[in-house]
């Protein structure tokens, strides 16, 4: 293995060592229904300015994985149009997300039509600032975590990934539900914690923002941020414009 494959990254509870050939940017349901206004948090009064203020930062982690040919993945929550993945009557799933509206027909802010959290509408597109591109991978989901009944693992397994990236929303729900499916299957994870938000509970004297992060810096992987990551991955870069010289 060549020096510029690992990098040295700043987290907690302790500085790792990155292996950037075998990583991929796990990108969690920053999609309209979460992070936008007319999305079913907004219609719901939920703040989402927490979700909005990880665009940037997940943009530009997004940008830096890019330069490096780091795969991006992105997960979006979205259920079949007919709802016939969303479970049984009177399970939790079918009926929490009932409750916050899925299925509903409803206009998006340009005027089309719209279903929250429905597949393929505009409710389920990637907020604006952090757009897929071509080369990346878009995964659907039906349930809080992105390894149940999807093709995640096939995909990660198939292109060598051993080191999880973690940003997206929400932090105590998909987030932390998709982190622990990861551990589960002995990926390393690391979460960027500017990365991600998490509206619910950030009133409480310890918010479920801040409880996932201690949860995942104790027992599930490591905690950095977008700063520490795009700096170690630039090191990386010029470790290797060196050997090219």
């Amino acid at each position: 293995m060549t020096s510029e494959e690992f990098l040295s990254l700043n987290a907690r509870p302790q500085p790792m060592t990155l292996d950037r050939m075998h990583a991929a940017v796990i990108v969690v349901d920053m999609q309209n229904d979460f992070g936008s206004v007319g999305g079913m948090m907004h219609r719901n009064g939920l703040d989402i300015s927490e979700i909005q203020a990880a665009v940037a930062p997940t943009a530009r982690v997004v940008q830096a994985a890019r330069r490096v040919r780091i795969p991006v993945v992105y997960l979006k929550m979205g259920f079949l149009p007919d709802l016939s993945d969303l479970g049984a009557d009177g399970t939790a799933n079918r009926d929490r997300h009932l409750f916050f509206g899925v299925g509903q027909a409803v206009e998006a802010p340009d005027g089309t039509p719209g279903r929250i959290l429905v597949r393929d509408t505009w409710n389920t597109d990637i907020v604006a600032g952090l757009q897929p591109a071509p080369q990346d991978i878009l995964v659907y989901k039906h349930r809080f975590s992105g390894f149940f009944e999807t093709e995640l693992d096939d995909v990660l397994q198939g292109l060598g990934v051993k080191d999880l990236i973690f940003t997206g929303c929400t932090t105590s729900v998909c987030v932390e539900s998709t982190v622990r499916d990861a551990m589960f299957r002995d990926y390393r994870c690391i979460l960027l914690e500017d990365c991600t938000a998490e509206p619910i509970g950030a009133d409480l004297a310890r918010s479920n923002h801040e409880a996932s992060l201690l949860v995942i810096e104790t027992l599930f992987g490591w905690l950095s941020t977008s700063a520490d990551l795009i700096e170690a991955l630039g090191q990386g870069a010029s470790d290797r414009e060196a050997t090219v010289a």
